[in-house]
């Protein structure tokens, strides 16, 4: 039966509008991205089967083109509008966090990081530059690949830093395993960075690790 159908409390479209879009489904809110579904299958339906097929809804997110547009009910301009919709998500947090209010707590910061981060099939190494007042002036990755002592240069990190004016900073980096657990070498790096920047008078608010849950944060387990 097209959804037309359907009860209107039980059309994904109008449980948004009436309900609002935190009770609706993976495979409703895809749906309503569809917008239509396919010979023989409701919008609906088709959702749940690619939810099926991708194995979820974060990995048909980070699916690339070519993956993508291989499944029913899929192509380049559907894979268009997801990647603009992927991109203002990212450019709201960026925004709210430069609103003009300071940051008061790790989740504000963890929030941006991850949508930036998490999703990276490599690992990163990037600083959230604050004036002093925790007020947002920059954002920036500045090292790719796996990270070690030898990977993450200091005197790179005060520079971007001093261009920028900056008070403090929030390091950040992602484990693209999804497993963000801080290892020995996070922690070193961790301690050479607030070492430098200490130097300059710059301080290190919080190291946070990207991972599948929430971003582990260096000052709330007591390492910084």
């Amino acid at each position: 039966m097209a959804i037309r159908h359907w009860p209107a409390e039980e059309r994904p479209r109008e449980k948004l509008l009436y309900q609002g879009a935190e009770v609706l489904s993976d495979a409703e809110l895809l749906a309503i991205f569809l917008r239509t579904g396919v010979s023989g299958k409701s919008a609906v339906e088709l959702a749940r089967q690619l939810l099926n097929e991708f194995g979820g809804l974060r990995p048909l997110l980070r699916a690339g083109q070519k993956e993508f547009c291989r499944h029913l009910g899929l192509g380049s301009a559907k894979y268009a509008q997801l990647q603009a919709v992927l991109e203002m998500s990212r450019r709201h947090l960026e925004a709210e966090l430069k609103r003009g209010e300071g940051l008061t707590s790790p989740q504000a910061a963890g929030r941006y990081l991850k949508a930036q981060l998490r999703d990276l099939p490599h690992e990163v190494f990037a600083l959230l530059l604050l004036d002093n007042q925790h007020r947002v002036l920059h954002f920036e990755v500045l090292f790719r690949g796996t990270l070690d002592g030898a990977s993450v240069y200091p005197r790179e990190v005060v520079k971007l830093v001093l261009a920028h004016n900056a008070a403090a900073v929030i390091l950040a980096h992602n484990h693209p395993s999804g497993i963000a657990e801080p290892s020995g070498a996070d922690e070193q790096i961790t301690r050479r960075l607030k070492e430098a920047l200490a130097l300059v008078e710059v301080r290190v608010l919080d190291h946070l690790i990207i991972g599948d849950g929430e971003p582990v944060s260096f000052a709330g387990r007591g390492l910084l």
